[in-house]
């Protein structure tokens, strides 16, 4: 298949997943939320990573081959799951990344996340400039200041942030960039996985609850994918090239199960709270193991990249990548493509399966 042909197929795939969301949303109505905010790391990063010194970058080719807007900072041919959500959601535009943001952009919500991102503050440090989690949170809280302003009172604000979905998907690269990267940093040294996720856990909890103190009500938690899986980590750990690195999937796990008991915890003790967990590790799991039912042919290589499985480094400037990429789950050594990125959104968006979320998908949580 051409790029044309394979560019009209996916605009064909998203606008099937997008009628979905129109049994939802009537035709021309507003969408389904006022607003959408955006925390993560490189697998929602749309562009904040631009401005910023750091090696984590996506703003050139053949990065958004396959977006109409060609390279923006996303690390992927095309969509990410955060844009197929947006569109479901019923957003005419994808949401802006912070930075360069204006303040009526503020109110329909804004993509906070940065590439090599994690919980802890030192995790990516060996790639430069980042924003940090707890980075993001302040920068949400200066933009709800703003909000504060732009809508006259506390109460406007928090009634308005009241009715917006979150998605909060954080860790990946405290594993991939922090605890299994021991050239760089001593944490598996220090703690077992265990105390390690327990670890996670808490400081994530801390500020999840700052983002609830300023206003944010309809959380979904973006669970750890199966990192273990990545091509990356297969051309490093993995004697066969193909099977999963089961040592850092475990450890993804135990990080996992924290966040369901911290999505009850929150639903039982913070007032008004609607948090949900998103088991995208469980989701990529059912892929891997019927890929062929999910139109992907290529599980183990990422589409563009170095060495083996295209998995020793990122894409490079200029690269040729494959050119059925539709067929590939890995776009780079470690990001998705579109086609995998509209799977996974639309089965977050719509569960397919009652394990892929807990305990409600984002549709319902749209409604709450």
């Amino acid at each position: 298949m051409g790029r044309r042909a394979w560019r009209m197929a996916a605009v064909a795939i998203l606008a099937a997943l997008v009628g979905a969301a129109a049994v939802v949303r009537p035709a021309g109505a507003a969408p389904q939320v006022p607003c959408y905010f955006i925390f993560g790391d490189s697998l929602v990063d749309n562009g904040n990573n631009n401005f910023i010194v750091s090696m984590a970058r996506a703003n050139y080719p053949p990065y958004g081959i396959d977006f109409a807007g060609g390279p923006t900072g996303r690390f992927s041919n095309g969509l990410t799951t955060v844009d197929v959500l947006a569109k479901l959601l019923g957003f005419d535009d994808f949401i802006p990344p912070f930075a360069g943001a204006s303040s009526q952009q503020l109110l329909r919500g804004v993509n906070f996340a940065s590439a090599a991102a994690g919980i802890r503050e030192e995790t990516g440090q060996q790639l430069g400039g980042r924003i940090s989690f707890s980075g993001q949170v302040q920068n949400y809280q200066s933009a709800v200041q703003e909000l504060v302003s732009l809508l006259g009172d506390e109460d406007s604000a928090a009634t308005h942030l009241s009715k917006c979905i979150f998605t909060v998907g954080m860790g990946s690269n405290d594993y991939l960039n922090n605890y299994f990267m021991p050239a760089f940093y001593s944490t598996a040294s220090r703690y077992t996985p265990e105390q390690y996720a327990a670890s996670l856990a808490d400081q994530y909890s801390r500020l999840l609850r700052a983002l609830y103190s300023y206003g944010a009500r309809k959380v979904a938690l973006i669970g750890v994918g199966q990192v273990g899986c990545s091509p990356n980590e297969l051309a490093q750990r993995s004697p066969s090239g193909v099977a999963c690195v089961e040592e850092i999937n475990a450890a993804v796990r135990a990080f996992n199960r924290r966040l369901v008991g911290l999505v009850d915890a929150f639903n039982a003790g913070l007032p008004g709270a609607h948090f949900t967990y998103v088991d995208v590790y469980g989701i990529f799991d059912d892929i891997l193991r019927a890929p062929r039912a999910h139109g992907l042919r290529v599980t183990n290589a990422g589409c563009c990249g170095v060495g083996r499985n295209n998995g020793q480094v990122t894409c490079l400037p200029f690269q040729t990548p494959c050119a059925d990429r539709h067929e590939y789950l890995f776009w780079d050594a470690f990001h998705p493509t579109e086609a995998a990125n509209i799977l996974v959104g639309q089965r977050t968006y719509s569960a397919r399966l009652a394990s892929d979320v807990h305990p409600v998908d984002i549709r319902t949580l749209a409604r709450l």
